[in-house]
């Protein structure tokens, strides 16, 4: 009779034990699912947030591609002007009655034609201090300054060219050695300089080929 009512005992406590930890369990079931699913929310929106990110990184990515390969051309248009100006149709020498300065400017502008630009500018300058008063003189300063251009010696371009064009300002070729100082002043990332020179030679020369040239540069800015 003990052991059938012990058993009935352990019985009734299991079947109310089991009674009142279900409800638990399932509330904790619940609390779970929910959780999750907020878990999952959360790591959709992280997960668009990211591909938005991403597609915005990839336009600004476009967008410097693109305004970069503007500059470049931009760049490159005014580079390649400035070293074709006066470069490619020099027509023939001017002639002067020395036969000794002529053979000498005509070696040193001989030798700017072919490539030799060190040599050139050497032989330009030596001209120039041997005959100061000759007509040729500036046209000499001129290739003088340019061959340093080509050179890639941007700073003695454009002290060699800015002392020419004060020494001849009414050269014809005073315009477009401004527009080579203009162009050594870009190489060397100075903008407003470059801009400054141009202006100036649209000032100083106007009406000239040398203003026209310089005022289609300025719109490439």
């Amino acid at each position: 009779m003990f052991k059938r009512q012990l058993s009935l005992l352990v019985f009734s406590s299991a079947i109310l034990g089991a009674g009142f930890s279900s409800p638990a369990m399932a509330f904790e079931d619940e609390d779970a699912r929910r959780a999750i699913l907020e878990l999952r929310s959360q790591l959709k929106m992280a997960g668009l947030s990211r591909l938005e990110l991403s597609n915005q990184i990839q336009a600004l990515q476009k967008e410097i591609a693109q305004l970069r390969g503007q500059l470049e051309s931009l760049d490159h248009s005014a580079k390649q002007a400035s070293s074709q100006q006066n470069y490619d149709d020099f027509g023939p020498n001017p002639q002067v009655g020395d036969p000794n300065e002529q053979h000498d400017y005509d070696n040193a502008i001989n030798l700017f034609r072919q490539g030799e630009y060190e040599m050139a500018a050497n032989a330009l300058n030596n001209f120039a201090s041997a005959y100061p008063r000759s007509v040729l003189t500036p046209a000499a300063r001129f290739y003088e300054g340019s061959s340093y251009y080509a050179i890639r010696d941007f700073q003695g371009a454009i002290s060699r060219l800015e002392r020419m064009v004060s020494s001849y300002p009414q050269d014809p070729q005073a315009g477009d050695a401004l527009l080579v100082v203009a162009g050594s002043q870009l190489e060397l990332n100075n903008i407003e300089g470059s801009k400054q020179t141009l202006q100036r030679v649209i000032q100083q020369y106007p009406n000239s080929p040398a203003a026209d040239t310089a005022q289609e540069r300025l719109k490439m800015y």
